[in-house]
Parts: structure tokens; sequence; C-alpha cells
């Protein structure tokens, strides 16, 4: 079953990126994901199934966000 991921979630991958930083913000939803690294802007294209697999945690949910207001 997919994780529930969403636009604006914060997460964590396994591997670092190589300006040093693990958290990474999804920009864009769909068959491919787009997410965006927080430490040098950079942005990546990768299918669901990757992504899904090199995510170690959900740092920040924007669902839980969307909720509170």
């Amino acid at each position: 079953m997919p994780m529930d991921l969403n636009i604006g979630d914060i997460v964590e991958l396994k591997k670092l990126h190589p300006c040093g930083s693990k958290e990474w913000e999804i920009t864009r939803i769909g068959a491919d994901f787009k997410v965006k690294c927080l430490k040098c802007n950079h942005q990546v294209m990768i299918s669901r199934q990757k992504l899904e697999k090199r995510i170690k945690r959900i740092i920040k949910s924007n669902i839980e966000n969307n909720k509170l207001e």
C-alpha cells in the first residue's frame, strides 16, 4: 500500500545529499514526485516506488497543519 504523502511534507531520506542534508520537501505528487533539498534547493523528479524506499521518516506532514487551521 502506498505511503500517504502530500505536497508540502518534509521527509528525511536514508542517505545524505552531496550538500550534506537528508531533509527534502515534496513539491509535486503524481506518478512521479518532485522533491526539493531544503539545504541547497536542488530539485529532483523521482518515481513513487524509489522515493518510498528511500524515506526514513516523515518529519512534518502537511495534513497535520491543514487540520489545525
